[in-house]
């Protein structure tokens, strides 16, 4: 019988190899067909992928109101002289997930009633204006070249180069037009009907969070149950309790950095209107979403608003960028600390690869997500080096090894020569 397990234990070994290999060559070196079914996978699950997303998101707000109306129906009943309530009760949950997606649905209807009006008519000023700023921009640009000849000179050879190509260009338009006009339609068309489908998935994934809420404790019980069925006892815990290592890091990361992100959007808001700014909740905006990507996330955000502003009025836009530079400072040395803590734990060098190569891959979704993906690996490979160390009893201080190999004594060469 031990024969017969070592036997499919090898088997089972050279065929997770063999498909491996085969994989590796599909992806690099052929058609790619796992890509495409990993991308239609995607677009099957995303219902499920948006309904866990929300649902790992509203879990801690779900937890604070349990918490907080067991509390008071256990201090009714102790004045009435029943036992308190203990443990799991179904229509706690029930009330408490009601009470958290209205809570939700309410903030999202305020923000979009008091913003979107808002953002449309700073986009209806900037379209009105875009006149003015052409004008603006090419005084400045003709300023630039009557101060800089060898410029204007180069600029007007590239004008011409241009005028060339232009003109075989238009032979060809009327053909390219009409082709641009069915690619149009048909891009709109795909545009409308993938807003719809965004729309149902999202739908269907909010129905999908509250099953997955109601039900989240007996989710993770079947978890560990698997888990410890799969795995030796101590690989298991070990196993768990890295898990939910990387769980306090992406929910203290995550929701940390939106809640954060928020905040800084609100404060810009009203500072900018404060200051009078022109378009300020679109500036309001971006400021706060692109804070949601760290590090560069406020130089992405600050930059275009500046150049907006400097369009209306440079003076405020010097204004703007010390105003943003303190609200930086704010966020980074007293907001986002409070708020997000040690959630990390890694340099700043890591956090700078960790959002190019996120965003390089995965665009703008990698650089938010890159730095807890980072963390947690890093976390990893210090649990691992660290274990090893233990077993080998040695220290875990990383300076005990720093000129190590120059502190240990040099054993003295014997002679082996006879005399």
């Amino acid at each position: 019988m031990k024969e017969w397990l070592r036997y499919g234990k090898w088997a089972l070994t050279a065929f997770v190899t063999v498909c491996a290999i085969l994989v590796f060559y599909d992806t690099f070196y052929q058609s790619g067909a796992l890509g495409d079914f990993l991308h239609k996978l995607a677009d099957v699950l995303a219902p499920v992928l948006y309904g866990m997303a929300m649902a790992y998101l509203l879990a801690p707000v779900l937890n604070w109101l349990e918490r907080v109306i067991l509390s008071l129906v256990n201090k009714l009943r102790s004045r009435n002289g029943q036992e308190p309530i203990t443990g799991y009760k179904g229509w706690v949950r029930a009330l408490c997930i009601l009470l958290t997606w209205s809570v939700v649905l309410l903030a999202l209807y305020l923000l979009m009633s008091v913003l979107v009006p808002q953002l449309v008519e700073s986009v209806k000023t900037l379209i009105a204006n875009a006149e003015s700023y052409y004008n603006t921009i090419y005084g400045w640009g003709s300023e630039l070249l009557k101060d800089n000849p060898r410029m204007a000179l180069w600029l007007e050879q590239q004008l011409e180069s241009y005028r060339e190509s232009s003109v075989s260009f238009l032979d060809g338009l009327v053909p390219k037009l009409e082709s641009l006009i069915t690619t149009s339609l048909g891009g709109l068309l795909t545009s409308v009907w993938s807003t719809v489908n965004f729309a149902m998935d999202l739908l269907i994934g909010i129905i999908i969070s509250v099953y997955l809420l109601v039900s989240k404790e007996k989710g993770l019980a079947i978890s560990y149950k698997v888990v410890y069925s799969l795995l030796r006892e101590d690989r298991a815990a070990a196993l768990m309790r890295g898990a939910r290592k990387v769980d306090a890091i992406f929910s203290g990361f995550v929701r940390g950095k939106l809640v954060d992100s928020l905040i800084i959007g609100i404060l810009c808001f009203i500072g900018c209107s404060v200051l009078k700014m022109p378009y300020t909740p679109l500036i309001s905006v971006v400021v706060g979403v692109t804070n949601v990507i760290p590090f560069f996330g406020p130089f992405l955000g600050a930059i275009p608003s500046i150049f907006l502003i400097l369009l209306v009025d440079p003076l405020k836009a010097v204004y703007f960028a010390l105003f943003v530079l303190a609200l930086q400072q704010l966020d980074g040395n007293v907001i986002g600390p409070k708020i997000l803590g040690d959630s990390t734990g890694i340099s700043s060098f890591w956090v700078i690869v960790a959002i190019l190569v996120g965003g390089g891959f995965f665009g703008v979704l990698g650089m938010f997500l890159g730095v807890p993906v980072c963390a947690a690996l890093q976390t990893l490979g210090k649990y691992l080096v660290d274990r090893r160390l233990r077993k080998r009893d040695m220290p875990l201080d990383a300076a005990a090894y720093v000129r190590k190999d120059l502190r240990q004594e040099v054993p003295a060469e014997t002679d082996d020569k006879t005399e």
